[in-house]
């Protein structure tokens, strides 16, 4: 008997539990999720702005037209704010008290892209992410043919400009043209070469010592490109439409068009001298100087007494 009444008291206590239980699950989808109830938490470590809080509460206006505990489906909330471009995770859930938590993280971009006529943006996973209407994020441009493949590299690239001072002062966007990047500078109308995005850290850091070293101390305008793309060198190019610069390429061709014309010249010239040697039997270049300094004791016939200041160049025989 004793087996029986302990039975039938746990029985009726699971009973009742059981209705305790479903009274306060009834009571709980019951609840109402006001805006007092959802919280909305931003994670990101960068503040950026895509998606606000007024967003994410019109969703879950949206998911639950009710408002009501019972009737939210979660795993579909979150699989809605997932689905985001600017949303990099998602996580919501509920508290006992019928409290409503979204945490959210953005993406944050690292450049901005301008390929094929298309704007966007790419985070530091090199994910892709379209531009907003509303809010535009602070960041390197990028201009180019800039495969998929590159993203995380050209990111890499970005963050240790970024976080250099000088870099992020001296470079404000980044380009590619025929396979090689540049990097466009704030200071002079020039452009920097780095060919591939391997020794990046290298190749920064021997070009932050040639600024500081002897660009510094020369006209911005001087120059078109300085190349780092070589190991262990610097290649710079000058700009052709600096008016110092345009005078030293003038001359420069110049000379260069002289060259074949003086040859040229030198070869009829030639021949005469030679002719004139047979007929006179005098000979070239250097004796017809001393030719010239004999010509005047011979005009001067009247003054053979004078001093021998002029014998000596009398004695001086053509022969």
């Amino acid at each position: 008997m004793k087996n029986k009444y302990r039975i039938l008291k746990i029985v009726v206590t699971v009973i009742i539990l059981g209705l305790l239980l479903s009274f306060s699950l009834k009571r709980f989808s019951g609840q109402k999720i006001t805006d007092d109830k959802i919280s909305v938490k931003m994670n990101e470590k960068t503040p950026v702005y895509f998606i606000d809080e007024k967003d994410i509460r019109e969703i879950v206006k949206k998911e639950n037209p009710s408002g009501k505990v019972g009737d939210l489906n979660i795993p579909t909330l979150e699989k809605k704010i997932n689905s985001l471009p600017a949303v990099d995770s998602a996580n919501v859930y509920l508290n006992l008290n019928g409290k409503l938590y979204l945490d959210i993280k953005q993406r944050v971009p690292v450049f901005r892209l301008n390929k094929e006529g298309r704007d966007f943006y790419v985070d530091e996973k090199g994910t892709e992410f379209p531009i907003s209407r509303t809010y535009s994020h602070p960041c390197m441009l990028v201009t180019g043919d800039v495969k998929p493949d590159e993203y995380e590299k050209l990111a890499e690239l970005v963050e240790k400009i970024d976080k250099d001072d000088f870099s992020k002062k001296f470079f404000i966007g980044i380009s590619k043209s025929k396979g090689d990047y540049n990097l466009l500078t704030s200071d002079g109308n020039y452009k920097v070469e780095i060919g591939d995005l391997d020794n990046i850290e290298f190749k920064v850091k021997g070009l932050k010592t040639f600024v500081e070293k002897y660009l510094v101390f020369q006209d911005p305008q001087k120059y078109s490109m300085v190349s780092v793309k070589y190991q262990n060198q610097i290649v710079t190019t000058l700009n052709p439409y600096f008016k110092e610069n345009d005078s030293i390429l003038k001359a420069g061709n110049k000379e260069l068009a002289k060259a074949p014309l003086m040859a040229a010249a030198k070869k009829p010239e030639a021949m005469p001298k030679t002719a004139e040697s047979k007929k006179t039997k005098a000979p070239s270049a250097k004796p017809k100087e001393k030719i010239k300094t004999i010509v005047k004791p011979k005009e001067t016939k009247k003054t053979e007494k004078k001093p021998a200041a002029t014998k000596p160049k009398a004695k001086v025989k053509i022969e």
